[in-house]
């Protein structure tokens, strides 16, 4: 299995929205009142994507400033369409932010720790460019069960294909603990977590299924590997799988964990 298998094709930005980040344009807002950042702070969001936890900063944080770091050419194109000059968005890695040190007051991640190959790496170059006394924050969807669109796709190919990539085998990240360890590790000090969730509906199984035939992101990557019958088979023991509203609604929710802690002055 090749390597795109494993980490998701993440370049169409249009087709990640579709797939997953409606959701993640739903989770930032909840995460960000957690944060409860005062006004007029620079903000630093790292692995921005598509832009949305970038605008939601923007839009709800009062910031003198906010940047974006994202490797990905096409989805840095969306964020650009959305965002125009209301971010400094930059392409480059998390294991290699292009920011002086002591930047921000802010620097976060939004769904992405779990996709770096050294998060580790990633969490002290956050911590670089933060100011001393500033705060380092992240979170990311719970694949081992809260995120149930993700956890109900992967249920049903483990069933037909025990080989499969399963998000929540992968990610060891994806859960509270491991994420408060790797921010403590980085030296960070005052770590905390919280679960974030959001409702997640689907209008019918169509509009829950169609986005995983996009190929952006971890699962729809790895449905559009299958073959056609093969394929055919996941979507059927997903539709079995799956609860249906009498209106032909899908009511699912997705659990995001998410961890903060400080620079050391």
């Amino acid at each position: 299995m090749s390597a795109d298998h494993l980490t998701g094709n993440w370049e169409q930005g249009d087709a990640y929205e579709r797939y997953v980040g409606r959701w993640s344009r739903a989770v930032a807002p909840a995460f960000l009142r957690w944060l409860d950042a005062p006004p007029g702070e620079r903000w630093l969001d790292i692995g921005c994507g598509t832009g949305a936890l970038t605008e939601a900063i923007v839009v709800g944080c009062e910031p003198s400033w906010v940047g974006g770091v994202e490797p990905s050419a096409g989805f840095l194109d969306t964020a650009r369409a959305r965002l125009g000059t209301r971010a400094d968005l930059r392409q480059g890695s998390a294991e290699a932010i292009p920011f002086d040190d002591d930047t921000a007051d802010v620097v976060v991640s939004g769904l992405v720790l779990n996709f770096v190959p050294d998060p580790a790496r990633a969490v002290t170059e956050m911590a670089r460019v933060t100011r001393p006394g500033g705060t380092v924050a992240a979170y990311v969807w719970d694949y081992a069960g809260g995120m149930e669109l993700m956890r109900a796709f992967w249920d049903a190919a483990v069933g037909l294909d025990p080989t499969a990539p399963d998000e929540g085998a992968r990610f060891p990240l994806c859960e509270p603990h491991a994420l408060a360890r790797v921010f403590t590790e980085a030296g960070l000090v005052a770590a905390e977590t919280n679960g974030v969730e959001i409702p997640t509906t689907f209008s019918s199984f169509d509009d829950y299924w169609t986005p995983f035939l996009g190929g952006q992101g971890s699962a729809p990557t790895y449905a559009m590997s299958l073959t056609d019958r093969d394929r055919e088979r996941l979507r059927d023991a997903l539709r079995e799988r799956v609860s249906t509203e009498p209106d032909g609604s899908i009511r699912m929710h997705a659990r995001a964990w998410a961890v903060r802690a400080s620079v050391p002055d």
